[in-house]
């Protein structure tokens, strides 16, 4: 599942870049639109979609981390647990 958290965290990041410029330019400044032709083309719509569905899925290591601390998230990464 590592390769699932990459391609998820990378896409927040896209989405949140995304926001920035959009925050800084405004609605011309938004990428994704640019890109696949206008806020209401079919792919954008699936990449909006995507970002979601990953901000959903990225959530999980967050409660983990805030669960069980944030060193303890990272060390158990591989599913082994360090004791202190």
């Amino acid at each position: 599942m590592k390769w699932l958290n990459v391609i998820t965290l990378a896409l927040v990041i896209i989405g949140g870049l995304n926001w920035g410029l959009v925050a800084l330019g405004g609605p011309e400044m938004d990428l994704v639109a640019n890109l696949f032709g206008g806020q209401d083309s079919a792919m954008s719509r699936v990449v909006y979609g995507l970002v979601g569905l990953s901000a959903l899925w990225q959530l999980m290591p967050f409660f983990k981390a805030m669960r069980i601390g944030e060193v303890d998230a990272e060390a158990n990464r591989h599913g082994h647990m360090t004791t202190r």
